[in-house]
């Protein structure tokens, strides 16, 4: 992933991930869209960064390292106003509309 994409990857912000999957002799590619609720362990190599979604009202996160061969592109959409904290797991408990109240995201 460049360098530039990684150090937009901040709380609050909306992201589009498209990763590899691979069926059997078969690869596709698949997107997965959500807000980011934390970036953990800075740049080193092991730094992941989780995204939640609701799909099919039922709220699913994904934990993304940065330097894995598996993402294939990473779209920022929308970035946050104003983040008051790091983490961002209060969101879990809050509905999508809520959320997006909180963190500052025209709706």
């Amino acid at each position: 992933m460049k360098k530039e994409i990684i150090e937009k990857i901040k709380p609050g912000a909306t992201v589009r991930v498209w990763e590899r999957i691979k069926e059997g002799d078969k690869e596709r590619t698949s997107k997965f869209q959500g807000v980011v609720l934390a970036v953990k362990h800075g740049k080193e190599t092991g730094a992941t960064f989780t995204v939640r979604s609701t799909v099919a009202g039922v709220g699913m996160e994904k934990v993304y390292p940065f330097y894995s061969p598996i993402i294939s592109k990473v779209e920022i959409l929308t970035a946050p106003k104003k983040v008051r904290r790091a983490k961002l797991y209060f969101l879990r408990k809050l509905s999508k509309k809520k959320s997006r109240e909180k963190i500052g995201v025209a709706a």
